[in-house]
């Protein structure tokens, strides 16, 4: 994969297809590959006349490790996603985030607005005003000599996933202690250009779609039924409302 230089921190990142651009921002223990390539999206959008680009986040995937929790903050992680498009030339795209990477593309809208055309914010809606929680639990899950030693089940989860995307359990250690940081509802109402939510109905990690819709002026909602955090990413209606969103 080809890298280039965030403020000092090594970005793995990767693009497909030929047309207007759409940044996707993975979530916490996944990667660009893993999050968008295995579940058919950037087939889907590549398929679609678009340019894709995907990345991995610091401490993820093929990018570099950090071990200093004060180096995972999502709205610096966000500054990772400007650089790339500063990098690859894209004055503007539309920009579509998953769980952590909804709360990544959100400060990048609030932060940058002239950057993000249209925006979807999937796996992560009223939590991401409220707080998702459970952050320590997951560290030391991650930090745990074997995921045996797990009792916590939420965390438990997070632990398996990590090690099946090969993760380094301690670069992701040190990103839960920061990367859940709370938006101001506030902040989130500055955002002007369209967004879409969507998340599962039996998401708790994402926690209710009307909240954060209510709150972003001109936001648009979609809740899947029977999906929950894990399983929504690839849902085929998932996929169907974007593209007429893009469309």
């Amino acid at each position: 994969m080809p890298t280039f230089n965030s403020g000092g921190v090594t970005i793995a990142y990767e693009t497909a297809g030929e047309g207007p651009p759409i940044l996707l921002i993975h979530g916490f223990a996944s990667t660009g590959r893993v999050n968008w390539w295995d579940t058919g999206w950037v087939k889907t959008l590549t398929d679609g006349g678009r340019l894709v680009v995907t990345f991995d986040h610091r401490g993820h995937g093929q990018s570099e490790k950090l071990y200093d929790s004060a180096l995972y903050p999502a709205a610096e992680m966000a500054e990772d996603a400007r650089r790339l498009l500063d990098h690859l030339a894209i004055p503007v795209a539309d920009v579509m985030g998953y769980s952590m990477g909804a709360r990544v593309a959100a400060f990048l809208a609030i932060n940058h607005p002239q950057r993000v055309r249209r925006a979807v914010f999937a796996g992560l809606a009223q939590r991401m005003i409220t707080g998702v929680g459970g952050a320590e639990a997951i560290a030391e899950a991650l930090e745990a000599p074997s995921r045996d030693e797990v009792s916590d089940p939420a965390a438990r989860s997070f632990r398996i996933f990590a090690e099946q995307t090969k993760s380094d359990l301690a670069a992701l250690s040190a990103c839960i202690r920061s990367s859940r940081e709370k938006i101001a509802a506030e902040e989130l109402a500055r955002i002007r250009v369209p967004v879409l939510v969507v998340a599962g109905e039996n998401d708790d990690v994402a926690g209710d779609v009307e909240t954060l819709v209510n709150t972003i002026p001109g936001a648009r909602g979609l809740t899947l039924p029977g999906r929950n955090h894990m399983n929504a990413v690839g849902d085929r209606g998932y996929q169907d409302a974007v593209l007429a969103v893009l469309a």
